[in-house]
């Protein structure tokens, strides 16, 4: 073999070598940006939600959190970008909780007066009865306030559910 021919040769194997690498940087490349454009799509959606209801943040962070394990370079360049941690920042965690704790308190409320019309109702029912529409008028309070604890009851379960997993994702 010639020594020319041995340059070429040479020459064009650096040139190959080259050629793999750059291909293999493009595709890399593209499959980042294609995880970027996915996890936009799915978590901007999430952020949607979230801001509508904000106990949607307890189903959505564990999930974007494994998506962070699974793309961490997608994930550090959305971070990078938004100068936050991406889709859920620590603030939007704290907003939801606040906003959780807000809904509760106007709920309560709202429950409290809603009940305390009903029993004026069913007191004033009792006071214009005799015999046996009485009894049933104080059934009737009775069942009203029996009422009035078990939705309590219920929806002050969700809210400390609830608030318990937000603080949790502070931590």
């Amino acid at each position: 073999m010639r020594p020319v021919e041995a340059v070429f040769i040479v020459a064009a194997a650096i040139l190959g070598l080259l050629v793999g690498r750059w291909i293999r940087e493009v595709a890399g490349a593209r499959r980042r940006d294609a995880d970027i454009h996915a996890i936009v799509q799915t978590f901007g959606a999430a952020q949607a939600a979230v801001l509508n209801d904000p106990r949607q943040l307890v189903a959505w962070y564990p999930l974007a959190d494994a998506n962070r394990t699974l793309f961490p370079a997608a994930f550090a360049a959305l971070d990078q970008a938004t100068g936050a941690r991406f889709p859920f920042p620590k603030e939007a965690v704290e907003r939801a909780h606040a906003r959780i704790s807000s809904d509760w308190l106007a709920w309560e409320r709202a429950h409290d007066e809603e009940y305390r019309l009903k029993g004026a109702a069913a007191e004033q029912e009792i006071a214009r009865s005799t015999g046996d529409a009485a009894t049933l008028a104080r059934a009737h309070l009775d069942r009203v306030q029996h009422e009035k604890i078990d939705r309590y009851q219920q929806r002050y379960e969700e809210y400390v559910r609830t608030a318990k997993a937000l603080q949790a994702l502070l931590k």
